[in-house]
């Protein structure tokens, strides 16, 4: 069996899982988060992997890189990545990758660039299974009136990237 190897990262939005598989990132995930059970057994079975606590030399560059974005330094990243889920997920995920940085977009707006308006809770669920946090910014979707909902990282964190690339305004900052 192959391993992804894990390390841990703690960032000003909190603890991050960085994990490695095949020289491509697979994980960069929340920690504590209330589907991380079934995102682990989600990727070992995709991958026909098992988790393993060790260090990859990938690991570094996508700290440097997780530092310089957490400074307002980074506006992109550039790491080779690794999409383990559906077709369907992984087309939601690529198009996540299409939202600029200090951008959001509703889950409905994510709905209809997918051409399917009607999958709005399949898209916020691929949303959810999202193992690529921050890379993959699945924090730039909000509710359709502006809310901040529905992150894996819980909504504190959330708040912190998008804070982080001025994504909102005061008007929003100051009811939070």
């Amino acid at each position: 069996m192959n391993n992804i190897d894990i390390t841990y990262y703690n960032s000003p939005a909190g603890e991050l899982i960085i994990g490695i598989y095949e020289n491509q990132l697979c994980v960069l995930d929340w920690r504590y988060r209330k589907q991380r059970e079934s995102i682990d057994k989600r990727l070992g079975t995709h991958l026909n992997a098992s988790i393993s606590n060790q260090h990859h030399p990938l690991q570094n560059l996508v700290i440097e890189q997780l530092i310089e974005y957490f400074r307002g330094l980074r506006t992109s990243f550039d790491i080779p990545l690794l999409l383990a889920g559906t077709d369907f997920q992984k087309q939601v995920w690529n198009q996540l990758i299409e939202i600029l940085y200090g951008e959001t977009v509703s889950y409905l707006t994510l709905s209809r660039t997918l051409n399917n308006e009607k999958a709005i809770r399949a898209v916020a669920s691929a949303n959810g299974t999202n193992a690529l946090s921050i890379v993959i910014p699945c924090h730039r979707v909000i509710a359709s009136n502006g809310d901040l909902t529905g992150y894996a990282g819980v909504l504190p964190a959330k708040k912190k990237l998008l804070q982080i690339e001025g994504a909102l305004n005061k008007g929003q900052l100051g009811l939070f």
